[in-house]
């Protein structure tokens, strides 16, 4: 059987999105198509989150701020975030992609494993079957993606990078190992440079070197990360598809303020505004929590604190009393440069007690409720304190851990 029939023991899939916040753009906006653009975190934002492959023809690049992008290439077009329309698109690529296997894990708004193992049989070869995937996604969002296919997650994520845009690469699995060795160790998801130094210590460079030393140096200092990492280098990532979104184990917001910010106003709006983000994603998943960590960013570091509530909340103006009697304690007039409001043990909601009577309570959570239903109605912040009609004009930005469900859904 030549090894383009040849059925794999395991095929793992990945797809990765071209541009795709841009390509979004690009689709939604017809005259922007086939010219540079570049996505800012809003219309006031002054730092690149992505661009369209023509901008990057300019030498455009993820990070760069505008002032800089424009003097490489003048034409280029700004384009404020939407993330709520990127989720949406995502959304609608994700359920397109159930169709083909279950076995999906969303990787990142942008990004996709999935393992087709038992496909084979149904829907052809590997190759074949990435090519189905590819089709599906263009068929479901009218945008181009890149896709690998090996049998490992690592792999497949380095071979989805080889043929960017619109690529499609097979690593054989028999193959890995050999295509994976020349690499350095950094050239794969998952290790990063200070791992890299940790290994060049024991003479691993490259990715061939790992199998020089033994599974347990890796596994000492880094548990069964090392060890996952001794296999990704020669081809073997036994890391299992992830279908389960897993309990939170913090709900938290920041954002990033003016530089050199030292106006006690505009700190607490900046905490009013985390503080009721945080409280309404509490609320939207039935969770409430008892400990959260506050912080402010200095230049000399963070100021932080872990505040434990008596009782467990999901009230937003609690949490800001919260904020507020740290920031008169602890902050010392400092330049501030971000802000942050995390839930650090969030749980389901309990049943309170029966025969406890706190009409405060039953009525700041009537008043939390109609404000939600208000909000989800007609858009986040249409009702809300007085103090954030002030609020930064920054969009909200997608989180690493983004999934189209469950409490990760959230932006």
């Amino acid at each position: 059987m030549s090894p383009a029939k040849q059925h794999w023991s395991r095929v793992i899939i990945l797809i990765d999105m071209n541009c795709f916040f841009a390509q979004v753009e690009q689709q939604d906006n017809p005259f922007w198509r086939n010219r540079p653009i570049a996505v800012t975190n809003g219309i006031q934002g002054s730092t690149i989150i992505t661009s369209s492959y023509e901008a990057r023809a300019y030498g455009v690049k993820t990070g760069m701020r505008l002032k800089e992008a424009r003097q490489l290439c003048p034409e280029l077009i700004q384009a404020p975030s939407r993330p709520y329309r990127y989720a949406e698109v995502s959304t609608k690529i994700m359920e397109s992609l159930q169709s083909i296997t279950p076995d999906l894990e969303v990787y990142s708004v942008d990004e996709a494993f999935l393992d087709v193992t038992h496909c084979q049989s149904l829907l052809g070869t590997p190759l074949e079957i990435a090519q189905l995937v590819k089709d599906t996604v263009s068929d479901a969002s009218g945008l181009t993606c890149s896709v690998g296919v090996s049998g490992d997650k690592t792999t497949a994520k380095y071979a989805a990078k080889l043929n960017k845009p619109d690529g499609l690469t097979q690593i054989l699995p028999w193959e890995a190992e050999q295509t994976l060795a020349p690499l350095h160790v950094t050239e794969l998801s998952g290790i990063n440079t200070g791992t890299a130094n940790f290994l060049k210590q024991y003479g691993v460079i490259n990715c061939g070197d790992m199998k020089n030393i033994p599974i347990s140096i890796p596994a000492k200092r880094f548990g069964n990360v090392g060890r996952r990492i001794w296999l990704m280098a020669q081809g073997k990532d036994p890391d299992p598809i992830q279908t389960n979104v897993k309990p939170p184990k913090t709900i938290g917001h920041g954002k990033v303020m003016p530089p050199q910010t030292n106006d006690l106003d505009t700190i607490l709006t900046y905490f009013q505004h985390m503080s009721e983000k945080v409280a309404s994603r509490l609320r939207k998943h039935n969770f409430k929590a008892s400990h959260f960590y506050i912080g402010l960013k200095t230049e000399q570091g963070w100021l932080q604190i872990k505040s434990k509530l008596s009782q467990a909340t999901d009230d937003g103006q609690t949490l800001f009393t919260q904020c507020r009697r740290f920031a008169m304690q602890h902050w010392q007039g400092e330049s501030v440069w971000q802000v942050q409001v995390t839930a650090l043990n969030p749980h389901a909601e309990q049943q309170g007690d029966l025969f406890e009577n706190d009409s405060i309570s039953d009525k700041r959570n009537q008043l939390n409720t109609a404000i939600d239903q208000i909000n989800q109605r007609y858009g986040e912040f249409t009702v809300s304190p007085l103090r954030l009609i002030d609020r930064s004009a920054m969009p909200n930005v997608i989180a690493p851990s983004w999934k189209p469900s469950g409490h990760r859904k959230t932006i």
